[in-house]
């Protein structure tokens, strides 16, 4: 069984280890994890894993947030994954610094990210692992917030964070979805 795992962010040193690039550091640390390196390919990053008999591609697209779907239909395509083994982690601000939600569909909530990957696979029904980034800002800093770096503190709940959507990724590929939603939401 193939899985695509995707990472959201944006690319560009400017954009490095921001509130927006939580997918692309989560990916890192599970890249990292498993003694695998990413190569740039077309329309993004990509590595392969294998786990437990599962190929488990990552993929940090390289078309910039707002046309990650671009990366994302090209690579199901290429590696012909289906929607049901898609995972896209993404930031949210509707949830409190750390929480985790993961969920089989829905909408996207005002992410353009999701909003380009719902036009371009044609389906809200794909699996989505959203990390609350907060919501920490005044009237019209929305985007300075987002594209602003963690403070040191939360580094290191960023990080014991990051861990546990390894453990998910993991969980999602090898138990399923509805496993993992029950084992990992509200936790």
């Amino acid at each position: 069984m193939k899985y695509l795992i995707v990472g959201l962010g944006n690319i560009g040193e400017e954009y490095a280890h921001t509130r927006h690039n939580i997918g692309f550091d989560t990916l890192d640390a599970f890249a990292e994890a498993s003694n695998v390196v990413f190569t740039t390919k077309r329309y993004g990053d990509v590595a392969e894993v294998k786990l437990r008999g599962h190929q488990l591609v990552l993929l940090k697209p390289s078309t910039y947030m707002n046309l990650s779907g671009n990366a994302v239909r090209y690579w199901m395509q290429q590696e012909k994954i289906g929607v049901e083994q898609l995972l896209v982690i993404v930031d949210d601000l509707a949830l409190t610094f750390g929480t985790l939600r993961l969920k089989g569909k829905g909408s996207a909530g005002g992410h353009n990210g999701l909003k380009n990957i719902e036009a371009m696979i044609g389906t809200q029904e794909y699996a989505r692992l959203r990390f609350g980034i907060g919501s920490e800002f005044n009237r019209g800093g929305q985007i300075d917030f987002v594209l602003g770096k963690f403070s040191a503190e939360d580094e290191k709940l960023k990080k014991e964070r990051i861990e546990v959507v390894c453990e998910i990724i993991k969980s999602f590929c090898l138990a399923g979805l509805q496993i993992t939603m029950n084992q990992f939401n509200n936790k």
